[in-house]
């Protein structure tokens, strides 16, 4: 699972980025990039990557899904949807029929329990970015996403038995575009993570409060 995360390419730099994907020839960001977090927890805003034809655009988007028949914002946010069942679920089946999309990242924080508690890992690709697999919604008339987990791969399984279903470039057209079931072709332990790195993080990551680069760790 997802449940803290980092992006801190902004600017120009983020939307050269989203525009080297395949089949991307212009990227819209109407209100702008968001600046450098570090510590991005579900219900604050995280930029949302939709794709129609060639022009990709990034909306802030509540990060918890709110389906289009809720009433309000009671129960928790559901910040992540399972991808073995996100065809089936009431919650995420609509969004999954025809409304998915992207959410970007440099990284995210995972906690694994030690002898001290749980210890927080900071995880991140070796270059680029990552792009997580994610459904949208306007339910209370508002825009928001949730990212999709599968089981985690061999190498990441020491961490969390689930994992974001990370997408490589050349499967982002298949997610965004594809059929129900041709999307649901990508839903299985991401090949993304085998070139994921990890290392310990700053046990202050789990204050939502906090907000800073340290908190990633450094390299050893």
């Amino acid at each position: 699972m997802c449940g803290r995360f980092v992006l801190f390419t902004s600017g120009q730099d983020l939307l050269d980025e989203v525009a080297a994907l395949p089949g991307v020839a212009a990227v819209e960001a109407p209100d702008g990039t968001p600046p450098p977090r570090y510590n991005i927890a579900p219900t604050q805003q995280v930029p949302l990557i939709r794709i129609d034809g060639a022009t990709a655009r990034l909306d802030a988007a509540r990060w918890g899904l709110l389906p289009h028949w809720k009433k309000d914002e009671t129960g928790p946010p559901l910040f992540n949807a399972r991808g073995e069942t996100v065809a089936e679920k009431p919650s995420f089946r609509s969004a999954f029929k025809a409304r998915r999309g992207l959410m970007v990242l440099d990284g995210y924080y995972e906690w694994r329990q030690d002898e001290g508690g749980k210890q927080p890992f900071f995880v991140r690709p070796e270059r680029g970015l990552l792009y997580a697999a994610a459904l949208w919604d306007t339910g209370l008339d508002r825009l928001s996403t949730t990212m999709v987990t599968t089981d985690a791969t061999e190498n990441m399984a020491w961490l969390h038995h689930r994992l974001p279903l990370f997408l490589a470039p050349g499967e982002v057209e298949q997610w965004v575009h594809g059929s129900p079931a041709e999307a649901l072709e990508l839903v299985h332990p991401s090949r993304v993570a085998g070139d994921l790195v990890w290392r310990e993080a700053d046990r202050a990551v789990g204050n939502v409060r906090n907000d800073y680069a340290e908190l990633m760790g450094f390299e050893g």
